[in-house]
């Protein structure tokens, strides 16, 4: 018996293959550029200013003139970063090399309301479990899907201030004495909270928690042991090794 249960462990990888290249490879466009789109957009929004931070800080991008072309660039880049991966994901459903499986999908689904309310039991001393997540927990899938929501506002409305000229043929007359303004205030305030989310919910999420500070590695090797699959993701650890979490049960 005892055996058995050797032979069963060591069908176990120590890791498993969590992104592929083409998607850390995105995940490392859309940073590098999420980061010039901060730090250059937010020393443009007060380029005026004469005196304070803001205005060292945009010389050190050689002035404001400079910044906004690397904006632009970084900005486009961004875009052209999400629609490949979208183009991507495209592909790996045409091909059948991803489908849809409720446990382990990305998609929003009933059961990330009833694990938040869980979750929430559990930090009051309400419960004694906490939820088990599949391939994504309810903070995982708010993290992701709230880029496309991101690129939504903050792509159109920046794409309309750097292009105001193309931009103005598909643009209503009679909206011309508020729009600019209107989307120059989607623009900043949708980037400050961007700034705000990465900084303090994904970043500690993902990065900062005791268990992986000062940082997780899957971002760079795509892997994730089989030991926080197990912990952090059971039920898709269940749903890749059978056996093993029968074993466990029994146990």
């Amino acid at each position: 018996m005892s055996q058995t249960n050797t032979a069963a462990q060591q069908e176990i990888p120590k890791e498993i293959e969590r992104f592929d290249i083409i998607f850390r490879i995105q995940h490392i466009v859309m940073f590098t550029t999420f980061l010039l789109l901060s730090f250059t957009g937010w020393g443009l929004k007060y380029a005026h200013e004469p005196q304070g931070i803001s205005s060292i800080w945009i010389r050190i991008w050689g002035g404001a003139e400079t910044a906004g072309l690397i904006h632009r660039i970084a900005g486009i880049g961004m875009l052209l970063d999400f629609i490949s991966h979208v183009i991507y994901l495209i592909y790996l459903f045409a091909t059948k090399k991803m489908t849809i499986n409720l446990k382990t999908t990305v998609i929003p689904l009933p059961k990330d309301i009833f694990d938040v309310i869980k979750n929430f039991m559990y930090f009051f001393g309400l419960s004694k479990e906490k939820a088990r997540f599949g391939k994504y927990s309810y903070a995982q899938k708010f993290d992701y899907w709230a880029v496309f929501w991101g690129m939504f506002i903050i792509g159109f409305s920046g794409y309309a201030l750097a292009f105001p000229m193309q931009v103005s043929y598909i643009i209503p007359e009679f909206t011309t004495g508020w729009i600019w303004e209107l989307l120059g205030i989607m623009h900043s305030d949708e980037a400050l909270l961007a700034i705000v989310f990465i900084l303090f919910w994904h970043f500690y999420n993902e990065h900062l928690k005791p268990e992986v500070f000062p940082m997780s590695w899957i971002w760079i090797t795509g892997k994730i042991s089989t030991e926080n699959l197990k912990h952090h993701h059971p039920i898709e650890y269940d749903l890749l090794f059978p056996q093993e979490a029968q074993k466990d049960k029994k146990e």
